[in-house]
């Protein structure tokens, strides 16, 4: 689990000295009480510790670590329990209640030393439920949201380099879904919708691994409609940025066989996207 230095030196020394100890009064390693009220926070604490780290079931951890919360509310312990709770929620893959503890801790202890991972932990929450291309984003651009804020607010943190990398892979996740459409409404013969789709891409998600894909969509769209200064356009732009991608030879081939070169032509959204990427001109 990923926390603070200072919080994860104390727990490995805590649970190395006495876990076995706590354990041993509440009942030993299979049998642990469920009445609490003659245990201290700090045994609580310790089972809890001890659950989550042997039992198949996070969610026996997190019993323990709400306990404390609601015996001792006001402790020391009852703030590291509740961070504990998120991650332990997050491990059982119950995110919704995973996000709500995160989301208490942020709001309860906002300048904690901690709070940096109960943010980190809440834009995982999100993230790890993005999973194919083909539900529907809005968690993705709730991911995309709560890792900015652990970039932009804890950058010297721990955590904001992870943020970072997932951050765009989340971005990418989202040209994913565009170009599955797009090319779906290619493939059906609309055209026009499938351009939208693509122009998304080069457009908004330019620095993602997709934008090759897009620009010769994009010619081979052009050329179904006729329009060729659009598709040499879009051909030119693929020229110079990705060159050595099988994309590239693709859309040259398409070009070539209509006696067209990768040329920019005309005066479209293309040209202007030509003008800005490969000439610089942003005016």
């Amino acid at each position: 689990m990923a926390r603070s230095k200072s919080s994860a030196t104390l727990m490995a020394i805590l649970l190395a000295a006495s876990v076995a100890a706590g354990c041993s009064r509440m009942g030993g390693e299979s049998e642990a009480p469920r009445n609490l009220e003659n245990f201290s926070a700090e045994e609580i604490y310790k089972r809890g510790e001890y659950e989550l780290e042997n039992s198949r079931k996070p969610e026996d951890a997190v019993f323990y670590f709400s306990e404390i919360e609601r015996l001792y509310p006001y402790s020391e312990w009852a703030k590291r329990a509740l961070i504990m709770q998120a991650y332990g929620y997050h491990r059982a893959k119950n995110y919704e209640e995973a996000r709500g503890a995160a989301q208490r801790f942020i709001d309860t202890y906002p300048g904690d030393e901690d709070a940096a991972y109960a943010k980190y932990l809440l834009a995982l929450s999100y993230y790890d439920q993005i999973d194919d291309v083909g539900r529907d984003q809005g968690l993705t651009f709730q991911a995309l949201q709560a890792l900015r804020a652990v970039i932009e607010e804890y950058p010297e943190s721990e955590y904001a380099r992870s943020s970072i990398l997932k951050f765009d892979l989340a971005f990418d996740h989202l040209a994913a879904k565009e170009m599955e459409i797009g090319r779906y409404y290619l493939k059906q013969g609309h055209y026009s919708a499938s351009i939208n789709r693509f122009r998304v891409v080069v457009e908004e998600f330019q620095t993602t691994t997709h934008t090759p894909e897009a620009l010769m969509r994009l010619v081979e769209a052009y050329l179904a409609l006729g329009l060729s200064d659009e598709a040499q356009t879009a051909g030119a732009i693929l020229g110079h940025n990705f060159q050595s991608s099988p994309f590239y030879q693709d859309a040259y081939e398409q070009l070539r066989g209509r006696g067209l070169s990768a040329t920019p032509q005309g005066n479209s959204w293309l040209t202007n996207i030509y003008r800005q990427v490969v000439q610089g001109r942003w005016l």
